[in-house]
């Protein structure tokens, strides 16, 4: 993978602050004190607490998931359980749901599906940042094709969900530390450009985008293609969708630039 760093640097078997270092028999048992630096300091919720005395990386890595599937959310939350260093904040189901946790929660790295009832993950991205939302989103689909756009919408990261489990422990402290991660398919998909996106559109939602690049409205686009106003709707939307763009203007700069506008 691109950038796969552990983002917690050597941390499995520190002892130092965490554990049974200060915070167990040493410093916070009978030596400094009870009620000192072994109380609610080094020994209790602070250093020595659920943070490094929890394996060793200091402050937890929080993490919040967001899939469809209970049985996936289950097996990742297990994963990520039995590192060190990383604690589960939460689950979400579907899209509006997750913004919500997001918002109430502050998780550190979210685990995003991008087939997700209610709101695609690509528009989950776009409303994180609408919404301006700190945490860094790291993508775990089984669909590749949408990776470009979910890049361009925010995201720090996109693996495939069948990914080793010691993998995406790495993968989650590294998109934490800051790092942009990628799996090598995900970056050939990157490299593969607009055409490679485009093709994804259908052959109608290709005559919406060629219409919306000359500045017609859904209306126009409706009666010329003889179909409902509502329809038209729907393609612009699945267009933005696909593409990973915010709005009419960026999809019609789009299809200039990408050479839609030529044929």
């Amino acid at each position: 993978m691109t950038a796969l760093e552990p983002g917690g640097g050597g941390g499995g078997a520190r002892t130092g602050t965490g554990g049974a270092g200060a915070g167990g028999a040493g410093t916070g048992g009978a030596g400094t004190g009870g009620a000192g630096t072994g109380g609610a300091g080094t020994g209790g919720a602070g250093t020595g607490g659920a943070g490094a005395g929890a394996g060793g990386w200091g402050k937890p890595i929080r993490v919040l998931i967001v899939d469809d599937h209970p049985a996936v959310r289950r097996g990742l939350r297990t994963f990520l359980e039995l590192a060190g260093g990383l604690e589960v904040v939460g689950e979400a189901a579907d899209g509006p749901f997750a913004l919500d946790l997001i918002a109430a929660t502050g998780p550190d790295v979210v685990l995003l599906d991008m087939a997700l009832p209610g709101m695609d993950g690509v528009e989950v991205l776009h409303e994180l940042r609408r919404r301006e939302l700190t945490c860094r989103a790291l993508v775990v689909t089984s669909y590749t094709d949408r990776m470009p756009a979910a890049i361009r919408a925010g995201a720090r990261g996109y693996l495939s969900k069948d990914v080793d489990p010691v993998a995406l422990v790495a993968a989650v402290r590294s998109v934490a530390a800051g790092h942009v991660l990628l799996e090598p398919a995900a970056v050939a998909a990157l490299m593969a450009g607009p055409s490679a996106e485009g093709s994804t559109l259908t052959a109608r939602e290709r005559d919406v985008l060629l219409l919306l690049a000359e500045g017609r409205s859904n209306r126009e686009i409706a009666r010329a293609l003889v179909v409902a106003e509502k329809t038209v709707k729907t393609h612009v939307s699945s267009i933005l969708l696909k593409l990973g763009l915010a709005d009419r203007t960026q999809a019609a700069v789009y299809a200039v630039r990408s050479g839609f506008t030529d044929h």
